[in-house]
């Protein structure tokens, strides 16, 4: 063979193990995905809890309110957990008469679960509290009524109640993303059209495979002239 062929026989193996290469590469998957460790803060209505829109120290619940607070890891308010206990201001508050002068304000305190917990701290169980406080007593005040020590940080974020968490306030955390194969059991998930950075697009493979048509012309018409 003439040394004119070795060079494209090189080149045509190169151009295979690219392809090769990006045929196994198969699709990229994220690692993490980011949420914030933080109280998040809810007001009943009509039996159910709704993400309050104001901080406890603005809000003026009215005798009769219930105010709840989960500890969890959440991107935002749209995926925020919600207390797992239910609004019940009967329960809550039985026990505890109305009295002149002052209201009551029923409260569900969630410490989340263990694994929103902040490394080396476990947190307690859930509880409910009847709050009875001044009438023009504040979320906040209700709060440090039954729930002490509470702990703010300088933006007056709430980081801890109960001293719950010792450390921290409302810290970015990185969850690890679901495992990207599906069970052995679970139906084959229909094909989806591919994303950015979700592997090489059917025009590069296209481009590739002609390049290595070329690469194998040039290999033949090389042997071609060197068996002349």
């Amino acid at each position: 063979m003439s040394a004119g062929t070795h060079l494209p026989a090189r080149g045509l193996a190169a151009v295979c193990a690219v392809l090769l290469g990006l045929l196994a590469a198969g699709p990229a998957h994220g690692g993490e995905t980011s949420g914030y460790r933080y109280w998040s803060f809810w007001e009943s209505g009509d039996g159910a809890w709704t993400y309050a829109t104001q901080g406890p120290a603005t809000a003026r619940p009215a005798d009769g309110d219930v105010h709840g607070y989960r500890f969890a890891v959440s991107a935002d308010s749209s995926d925020a957990h919600q207390p797992r206990r239910a609004p019940d201001f009967a329960a809550i508050c039985d026990g505890t008469p109305a009295k002149d002068g002052t209201k009551r304000v029923g409260l569900v305190l969630d410490f989340g679960v263990p694994a929103d917990a902040p490394a080396g701290e476990t947190p307690p169980a859930p509880r409910t509290a009847c709050a009875r406080v001044r009438p023009d007593a504040s979320g906040a005040d209700a709060l440090a009524a039954v729930a002490a020590p509470l702990r703010y940080n300088s933006q007056a974020l709430l980081c801890a109640i109960a001293g719950y968490p010792e450390e921290g306030c409302g810290e970015q955390v990185a969850a690890a993303a679901p495992p990207p194969s599906a069970p052995a059991s679970a139906p084959a998930p229909a094909a989806e059209e591919p994303g950015p950075g979700s592997g090489p697009s059917v025009g590069v493979l296209a481009g590739l495979g002609a390049v290595l048509a070329l690469g194998v012309a040039a290999v033949v018409r090389a042997r071609r002239r060197g068996h002349r």
